[in-house]
């Protein structure tokens, strides 16, 4: 039986749906975050992003792993990762994941929205990855995008009647997030991210293995 392990900041006054996302860290996704944060705090990262959650979880999960269908793609999905803190990721480090809103940048060590040419601002609660009509948290040291994934794949967990997410619901939220950066790094890593996601909801579908 899998226990809860609250492992997130609490910093703020516990909102509904934060206060559902700490309960909902089972041991095993406590331990993946855990992982993830150690990675952001070695490579001198600003937060976890789903990049972050992405590596931890292809090291931590074998379920993860399997949904990618061979030992080929998933060391190439690796090797891709750990070239993050010596290339690509180093574009990253001067801005805040949010694919569902306007790019944001620090300032001076202050939060400010970049100008956009739209009038109209993107709803983030209708975004990909972000469960709908939900106002989500902000968690100290996370990424918008990746409070989306926890607080989605919770979403998901409890339409199939579970009250705790698995990694693979974690996964599946980074999939359905076209502009997040994990599934940047997957599709430049060769997966067919549209692939993948059906190989989830398939494998979700069936249930855990007899």
């Amino acid at each position: 039986m899998r226990s809860p392990a609250p492992w997130l900041p609490r910093q703020h006054p516990a909102a509904p749906v934060r206060a559902d996302l700490e309960a909902a860290l089972t041991v095993e996704l406590a331990s993946v975050a855990a992982g993830a944060r150690r990675r952001v705090l070695r490579d001198g990262d600003r937060q976890i992003d789903t990049a972050h959650l992405l590596h931890s979880l292809m090291e931590q999960d074998p379920e993860v792993r399997a949904v990618f269908g061979s030992p080929t793609q998933v060391a190439r999905v690796l090797g891709y990762l750990v070239q993050r803190s010596i290339g690509y990721g180093l574009a990253w480090q001067g801005s805040v994941e949010d694919s569902g809103a306007l790019p944001v940048t620090r300032d001076g060590g202050a939060t400010r929205r970049l100008p956009s040419s739209d009038p109209v601002a993107p709803d983030r609660s209708r975004a990909p990855g972000r469960p709908d009509g939900v106002a989500l948290p902000e968690l100290p040291g996370w990424s918008p995008s990746a409070v989306a994934a926890l607080a989605g794949a919770l979403a998901g967990a409890r339409l199939r009647g579970d009250a705790r997410p698995e990694g693979i619901d974690v996964l599946a939220r980074i999939a359905a997030d076209r502009d997040c950066r994990a599934a940047e790094v997957l599709r430049r890593a060769g997966v067919d991210v549209s692939l993948l996601a059906a190989r989830i909801a398939e494998r979700v579908s069936a249930g855990p293995a007899a």
